[in-house]
C-alpha cells in the first residue's frame, strides 16, 4: 500500500453529507465533543483513514479495535440545505507533521468524489495566560477575553462566514492555526470548499467538558431537530473542576499537578 487512503464502508451514502472533524485540541475538547456526538446522534463506525506511515497501533473500545483516524456516520436531520447525513472523523493522535499534507489532500480528493456537502472543524485554544500546557501545537488566537466561555470562528468561503455570523460566532480577526486543522482550512480556501472551524476557549490542564458544552450549544444551530443536550457535559465539567480543586489543594506549594495526572471521568 502506498500513500493515504480514505476507506469508508461501501454501503454508506456520502452524497450531501456534513463532515465533522475532531482532531486533537486544547483541553481535549474535540475528543469530548466527538464522543458526545457519536453517542447522542447514534453514529456508527464505518471506516477510517489509513497510511503506512502512521504509527502501528490501534485504539480498542469495548473490546473492538479501531484505526487511528476513524470514521462514523449517521442520519440526524440538519438545517443545512441538501444535508441529511453526518460523517464524523476523529483521532486522539496528533498527526505527525510530515503526513499532514498527504492526509489533507486525500481527504479532499475523497470528499470531491463522495460529493460531500460541507465540513466543520471542532477545535479549541488555551484560555488567556494558560497557553503552552496542552502538550500539542496550540493555535495562536487573538481574541477578546470575556468572563464567559469565548468562541471564535474561521470560514473558508463567504457562505460559511455568513453561517458563522448567523450562529453568533465572532470571526477570528487574526491568528495562526497549526497542524492538520490549519492545513484543512487553508486548502479549503484554495479549493473554494465550504469548510468552517468553531474554536472554543478551553483550559489546557484537563479535559474541559464545560468548553465542549459551549461548542455543542453552537452545533444545535446546525442540528436543530436533534437538540443536543449539553447538561451532561456541564455536570461532567463541574465534577472535573472539583477534582482539580482537590488536587491543587493537596499539592505542595511549589508543585502543580501535570496534565497527565488529571483523570477524565
Amino acid at each position: 500500500m502506498e500513500g493515504t487512503l480514505v476507506k469508508i464502508r461501501a454501503d454508506v451514502v456520502t452524497e450531501g453529507a456534513l463532515v465533522i472533524t475532531c482532531f486533537p485540541s486544547v483541553g481535549m475538547v474535540s475528543s469530548v465533543v466527538g464522543h458526545y456526538l457519536i453517542d447522542n446522534l447514534e453514529l456508527e463506525f464505518v471506516g477510517g483513514v489509513v497510511d503506512p506511515r502512521l504509527p502501528p497501533l490501534t485504539l480498542v473500545t469495548d473490546g473492538k479495535p479501531m484505526p487511528i483516524i476513524r470514521a462514523y456516520a449517521g442520519k440526524p436531520e440538519c438545517s443545512i440545505e441538501g444535508c441529511d447525513k453526518i460523517i464524523l472523523l476523529m483521532s486522539e493522535l496528533v498527526i505527525p507533521s510530515p503526513l499532514v499534507h498527504d492526509i489533507v489532500w486525500a481527504l479532499y480528493d475523497w470528499s470531491k468524489g463522495s460529493k460531500i456537502r460541507m465540513g466543520i472543524l471542532v477545535d479549541a485554544f488555551s484560555k488567556d495566560g494558560l497557553g503552552g500546557n496542552s502538550g500539542i501545537e496550540e493555535p495562536t488566537v487573538d481574541y477578546e477575553d470575556t468572563e464567559g466561555t469565548d468562541l471564535v470562528g474561521i470560514g473558508a468561503t463567504d457562505h460559511v462566514c455568513e453561517m458563522l455570523n448567523g450562529m453568533d460566532v465572532p470571526m477570528l480577526s487574526s491568528g495562526v492555526i497549526r497542524g492538520i486543522n490549519g492545513v484543512l482550512l487553508s486548502e479549503a480556501r484554495r479549493r473554494a470548499i465550504d469548510v468552517l472551524s468553531i474554536m472554543v476557549e478551553a483550559d489546557p490542564r484537563f479535559p474541559d467538558a464545560r468548553a465542549a458544552a459551549a461548542l455543542v450549544k453552537k452545533l444545535n444551530a446546525i442540528l436543530p431537530t436533534t437538540h443536543l443536550d449539553d447538561q451532561p457535559l456541564l455536570e461532567e465539567a463541574q465534577m472535573l473542576e472539583e477534582q482539580l480543586k482537590s488536587l491543587l489543594s493537596q499539592a505542595a506549594p511549589n508543585e502543580a499537578p501535570s496534565p497527565s495526572s488529571m483523570l477524565y471521568g
